[in-house]
């Protein structure tokens, strides 16, 4: 980046020329393109957040998406004239990360402390005679109420206070170029990788439980697996990305 001549006409009466890049475009100051670049990214963030609020929601989710893709493609716009955002595949893994254990956490939270409210009790009850008997058999029949499948309250409380909120904390701070969150999300995706193996494991073994006499019982067991499978599409990159891009 050249950088600006200033004040190379003083006293000639003659208008200023704007320094020229080596690619015959006006050059720009370090500062300026910092702040243009800072702008860029707000404006990127401002929609692919708004995206991934509406795709965590239950209902308005399919709205999200495109605001979500408008959102990249800013950033894309951004990256292509040259200014200094955030990486495309960061952001991708980053947003992704919490999205995903934004809705592991919200369902499981609901499932816990609303399972006696009218909604939840028609949409749990309506997804487990679709795909999951566990949330529709003997529903609320606990002592503690939400799903009845063998092993789930345990996978829930679990999760809820530990891994989920880590994998939020560590990809807002990975989102923000730091280093501690690039090292945390990858702890919490691996062990993303060890609820996976537990999570189908009991669903194989309880499977007469969990999938007799449901619509789609097939459907339903590849859903849970490939929904939960996105930790190892994040680990190769985070195991081979340069880590000098990471600030402390």
């Amino acid at each position: 980046m050249n950088p600006p001549l200033m004040k190379r006409f003083s006293g000639s009466g003659k208008a200023p020329v704007p320094a020229l890049g080596s690619d015959g475009a006006p050059s720009i100051s370090l500062d300026d393109h910092i702040e243009q670049s800072r702008a860029a990214q707000r404006r990127a963030d401002k929609w692919l957040i708004a995206g991934a609020l509406l795709m965590g929601a239950n209902v308005p989710g399919i709205f999200g998406l495109p605001l979500f893709l408008y959102g990249l493609a800013l950033l894309r716009r951004s990256l292509k004239s040259g200014l200094s955002v955030r990486p495309i595949m960061v952001t991708l893994i980053g947003y992704l990360v919490i999205l995903d254990a934004g809705l592991n956490l919200q369902g499981w939270i609901l499932d816990m402390v609303a399972n006696h409210s009218l909604i939840y009790r028609v949409l749990y009850t309506a997804w487990g005679n679709a795909f999951d008997a566990g949330y529709f058999w003997h529903y609320n029949q606990l002592w503690i109420g939400g799903a009845s499948a063998p092993g789930e309250k345990g996978w829930e409380v679990a999760l809820i206070l530990t891994v989920f909120p880590m994998r939020i904390a560590a990809a807002i701070a990975f989102l923000q170029m730091k280093r501690w969150g690039h090292q945390w999300l990858l702890v919490t995706c691996w062990f993303g990788v060890v609820i996976w193996i537990g999570y189908v494991m009991n669903m194989t073994v309880y499977a007469d439980a969990r999938y007799s006499g449901v619509v789609f019982p097939v459907l339903g067991w590849w859903i849970y697996d490939i929904m939960y499978i996105t930790p190892f599409l994040a680990i190769p990159y985070l195991h081979t990305v340069n880590r000098e891009i990471f600030t402390d």
